[in-house]
């Protein structure tokens, strides 16, 4: 079984650490790396061409959004999904403006991070329950 690689981008060290944990528990998945800065994360990508990066917004010297479009940029295949704390539409609009896959709230994300991740990797958007709900109000037709 080939196992999905995924990079862990976020300025918390405790987040990092629980997300290791979840993603640690399934079988095809393997976190290879962690950045603690949107700089690293944008080295670590180009570097470690993971499958997918779990990628903060909010983060020092460059900030999640501005580091999505880089590791685009620079490596194509990898696919970004932002998992935020910050659920504001507008956060949700410039993510996907910047790439992203989908976005998942942070307090939310423990639930569902790896049925996120593996659709995202299968082509598929995916977002948080409560943001889906919200989005499709907005635009019922998608």
């Amino acid at each position: 079984m080939k196992r999905i690689t995924v990079l862990l981008a976020d300025d918390n060290r405790v987040v990092r650490r629980e997300f290791r944990k979840i993603l640690e528990l399934e079988n095809d998945i393997e976190v290879v790396g962690e950045a603690k800065n949107g700089l690293q994360a944008v080295a670590m990508a180009k570097k470690l061409r993971p499958a997918l990066v779990l990628m903060d917004v909010a983060m020092p010297l460059l900030n999640g959004l501005q580091a999505t479009r880089q590791i685009l940029k620079a490596a194509p295949a990898t696919k970004v999904l932002i998992f935020s704390a910050h659920s504001d539409e507008a956060y949700v609009a410039e993510a996907i403006n910047c790439g992203a896959m989908g976005y998942l709230i942070k307090q939310t994300a423990a639930d569902s991070v790896c049925h996120a991740i593996r659709e995202v990797l299968n082509g598929n958007t995916f977002f948080s329950p409560s943001l889906h709900r919200r989005l499709h109000k907005r635009n019922p037709k998608e």
